[in-house]
């Protein structure tokens, strides 16, 4: 168990740490490969990067085609900006199988997903904006690391959401014990969402991540752990498909779990924003809406939680685009959307949208 402690501490720090969460550069850098290779020396600085010199100089030719293509995008006078992240000198390629949740995948090997009761139906006047994590609901940003790991990460922010919501106690829940122990989903292969609440349910809880800490890689599940259960669900609903005014109440109640296309190379290197640039709906990708607002020029967003680090995007986090691309939302974030369940008489006025009786 330490030798993966140990592991993990080093992967996380030669891959995600940083004071900052990207670096600038001026056009100035790009006028010449030696003032490319400067500004990727800079990069690999910054996020501590270590490489030999051939792999160097493989890394240089991703990292100039990514340096130039982020300029390009910046010219656009787009909503949202981009700008040189951890993942600066990888392909999109690499990028994507880095997080890849196939969640599409195995909603086609399970068949449609299922059709449950939606509570929040009945909420009358959502107020015009809520971000949860105001509301203390929700805790640090986390970092899934080389793992597809993201059906879980986005499963503990729903859980530990309502857990606060209606006990008022915030506590840090462990994701490992999900991807160890939740037989249905293939732990750093991929999973979804739905199946993780209902082994919460089945499982009488889920546990802290202090008594069972993350490792971003596979492991055997640790009984002595499981069966340490901190918080509890009663279940799980899901929201109906394709309805971002249903996905809106869900969210003026609780923090969501959602499935979204995230491999595009804008989302790769999003840096702050309203976020509207070109992505599909092929479901790849485990993450939460916490919120949404409105912008002072009439955007209008949701507040999406990443488990990327804190590094990337809005440290964390990233604003998406409220009501375009059709039905299915920008990047299909309405299309297979859940949240656990919980009664509790702890703290019953805690939801701030009204719920017609």
């Amino acid at each position: 168990m330490e030798m993966r402690k140990v592991f993990f501490v080093a992967i996380s720090f030669a891959l995600f740490i940083g004071v900052a969460n990207c670096i600038d550069f001026t056009e100035k850098d790009l006028a010449t490969d030696e003032s490319l290779w400067d500004l990727y020396e800079r990069w690999r600085s910054h996020h501590t990067v270590s490489r030999d010199l051939g792999e160097k100089r493989k890394r240089f030719n991703v990292f100039k085609y990514n340096v130039k293509y982020i300029h390009k995008v910046n010219q656009m006078d787009k909503p949202y900006k981009l700008k040189l992240n951890k993942f600066a000198d990888m392909t999109n390629h690499e990028f994507r199988s880095g997080f890849d949740s196939k969640i599409q995948h195995f909603r086609m090997l399970q068949g449609e997903r299922r059709r449950t009761p939606f509570m929040h139906e009945k909420t009358i006047d959502p107020p015009p904006s809520i971000d949860w994590r105001e509301n203390g609901a929700v805790n640090p940003i986390k970092n899934q690391g080389r793992c597809g790991s993201c059906w879980a990460f986005s499963t503990i922010v729903g859980v530990e959401g309502i857990n606060k919501i209606k006990t008022n106690q915030l506590v840090s829940l462990s994701e490992q014990e999900l991807v160890d122990c939740e037989s249905d989903n293939q732990g750093c292969n991929g999973g979804l969402m739905e199946n993780a609440y209902e082994f919460i349910k089945e499982n009488g809880g889920v546990t802290s991540e202090q008594i069972y800490p993350y490792f971003a890689q596979d492991g055997r599940c640790d009984t002595s752990k499981r069966n340490s259960p901190i918080v509890k669900i009663d279940g799980f609903e899901t929201v109906p498909a394709n309805d971002e005014s249903a996905l809106l109440k869900a969210v003026a109640n609780q923090p969501v779990s959602i499935a979204i296309d995230a491999g595009g190379p804008n989302f790769q290197f999003f840096s702050e924003g309203v976020f509207n640039g070109y992505c599909g709906t092929e479901l790849n990708h485990g993450v939460a809406i916490v919120g949404y607002g409105t912008t002072q020029e009439g955007i209008n967003y949701w507040i999406v939680r990443n488990s990327w680090g804190p590094q990337w995007g809005e440290q964390g986090y990233i604003r998406m685009q409220r009501g375009i691309n059709g039905p299915e939302g920008l990047c299909g974030l309405a299309m297979d959307a859940s949240y656990p369940t919980k009664v509790s008489s702890d703290n019953p006025s805690s939801t701030v949208a009204k719920d017609e009786l």
